[in-house]
């Protein structure tokens, strides 16, 4: 998951952001998106140089793209419906650490209980735990050796 926050996306930025995701080749072939107005022709030249196809949605049919739908009802439930944003400064970094904790402790059933990136099976030490998001969340571990982890 990348994060970034602005208070208008524009198509140049929205151009740059999916470069940013995606450097050399690792964009992917296909592109689901909606049919917001900031995605102009600046974005969707991009796209089509990256060699990915865009494929927007119908209009009026969010649930067409059921992926990142399910991955916004997730940031919102388990991070913004407990935090109240300041400033757009706090807002980027609540979701940054959430996307930390979203890819590399939040265990997801499709992926046989194992975080996005994955991780080694660990001992059988004592566990540890490690609040995530100010104790929203937490991370559960091994200790090692006797010491704590991070």
């Amino acid at each position: 998951m990348y994060v970034e926050v602005t208070r208008r996306p524009t198509a140049v930025w929205l151009a740059r952001q999916i470069t940013e995701v995606f450097p050399k080749d690792t964009a992917p072939k296909f592109l689901v998106r909606d049919n917001d107005g900031a995605y102009g022709t600046v974005f969707r030249e991009r796209v089509h140089a990256m060699a990915i196809r865009d494929r927007p949605t119908p209009p009026h049919s969010p649930w067409q793209n059921g992926y990142v739908e399910r991955l916004i009802g997730a940031i919102r439930r388990e991070c913004l419906d407990h935090v109240i944003v300041l400033n757009v400064n706090h807002l980027r970094r609540a979701l940054q650490a959430y996307a930390e904790y979203y890819n590399n402790d939040r265990t997801h059933l499709a992926l046989g209980k194992d975080a996005s990136h994955s991780r080694a099976v660990e001992s059988n030490d004592a566990i540890v735990s490690r609040s995530v998001l100010n104790e929203l969340h937490h991370r559960y571990r091994r200790k090692r050796g006797g010491r704590s982890f991070r």
